[in-house]
């Protein structure tokens, strides 16, 4: 492979990063900035925040095993393919998905560790 190859995704990647740029840039211009102290204050369902809430920090134990639950659907998103040409792969193939897994291994011992997998009702 040369890397003449790669000026397509090259192309890609900098119109990608352009149009991002110029949205963000032409709606900073077009938006009206009118920030005031009610305005920044959190809101959630008509009522004033109360509780843990209102101090700022508050445990999200939901969205924790969200994140969690969707980096170990990757990992089974990597596995299929894996599964397929192993064969074709060898050996090679097989150390690498092998550490792959115990990195992913590594990660789920250290969320069980930190308690992330507990759930408080």
């Amino acid at each position: 492979m040369t890397a003449m190859e790669f000026l397509p995704v090259l192309f890609m990647v900098a119109g990608v990063v352009l149009v991002a740029m110029v949205t963000l840039f032409v709606s900073s211009l077009l938006r009206p900035s009118n920030p005031y102290l009610a305005k920044n204050m959190p809101y959630e369902c008509g009522m004033d925040a109360a509780g843990e809430a209102a101090g700022g920090r508050f445990r999200v134990p939901f969205f924790i095993l969200a994140i969690l639950l969707v980096v170990f659907d990757v990992e089974a998103m990597f596995l299929f393919p894996w599964a397929v040409v192993l064969k074709e792969i060898g050996l090679v193939g097989y150390v690498e998905m092998f550490v792959f897994m115990v990195l992913l291994l590594v990660g789920f011992a250290y969320a069980w560790l930190k308690g992330a997998l507990e759930w408080e009702a």
